[in-house]
C-alpha cells in the first residue's frame, strides 16, 4: 500500500460565473459513463469531471490521466492499487480494524455515509456500481438545489459551504479540460 499525495488546488474566485452549464458536451467522456449518466440524469462531463478529480491517475503514457477504478482513501491517504481483489483485500483490512470512513473506487464514495447504497465491499470496487452510487448522490444533491455546480460541492460537503467550494473549484478545472478536449 504506497499513500499517494493528492494536490491541492487554490480557491477559484465566480465559480458559478465562470462556467457555463449550457454546454455539458460529452465527446471526450467515455462511453461508460456516458450511459450511467443517462440512466441517472446526470450530465455525463460533470459526471466524469468528478471521477477525475476523485480517483483519477496517471495509467500509462498511451492511456493518460483517468480515473482509477481500484482507489481507496483512507484518513486522508489515496492508494491505488492493481486489481480490484487488491483494493478489495486492503478494504477488508481497514473494515476489521475498525476504520470506517473510507472513500471507494471511481467515485471515491464514503463507505461510513453511503454503507447501504454501496452493498458489499466487493460491491463497492465494481465500477459500474460505484459509478451509479455516485451519480445517484449528485441526483439527490441536484434535486436540492437545481444547480449542478452545487450539487458538486454538496456531493463532496454537504454541510461545509467553504470545503464544497474549494472542491467544486477542482472539479470545474478537471470540466473545462474535458471541454477542451471535447
Amino acid at each position: 500500500m504506497r499513500p499517494v499525495r493528492r494536490r491541492r488546488v487554490g480557491w477559484v474566485r465566480s465559480v458559478g460565473l465562470a462556467v457555463s452549464t449550457a454546454s455539458w458536451s460529452d465527446d471526450s467522456v467515455p462511453a461508460g459513463y456516458q450511459a450511467v449518466a443517462a440512466e441517472r440524469g446526470t450530465p455525463a462531463s460533470l459526471l466524469y469531471a468528478v471521477a477525475l478529480t476523485e480517483s483519477g491517475k496517471e495509467v500509462d503514457q498511451s492511456s493518460g490521466y483517468q480515473p482509477w477504478p481500484w482507489t481507496l482513501n483512507v484518513a486522508g491517504n489515496g492508494y491505488f492499487y492493481a486489481t480490484r481483489l487488491e483494493a478489495w483485500r486492503a478494504l477488508r483490512d481497514w473494515l476489521d480494524q475498525g476504520q470506517r470512513s473510507i472513500d471507494i473506487g471511481l467515485m471515491q464514495v464514503n463507505w461510513r455515509y453511503h454503507q447501504d447504497r454501496l452493498g458489499t465491499p466487493w460491491q463497492a470496487l465494481a465500477p459500474y456500481h460505484n459509478l451509479r452510487v455516485g451519480a445517484d448522490i449528485l441526483t439527490s444533491c441536484y434535486a436540492q438545489s437545481h444547480d449542478w455546480w452545487a450539487s458538486v460541492g454538496c456531493y463532496h460537503a454537504p454541510g461545509h459551504r467553504e470545503r464544497a467550494a474549494r472542491y467544486r473549484a477542482r472539479v470545474v478545472s478537471q470540466w473545462q479540460r474535458l471541454m477542451r478536449r471535447g
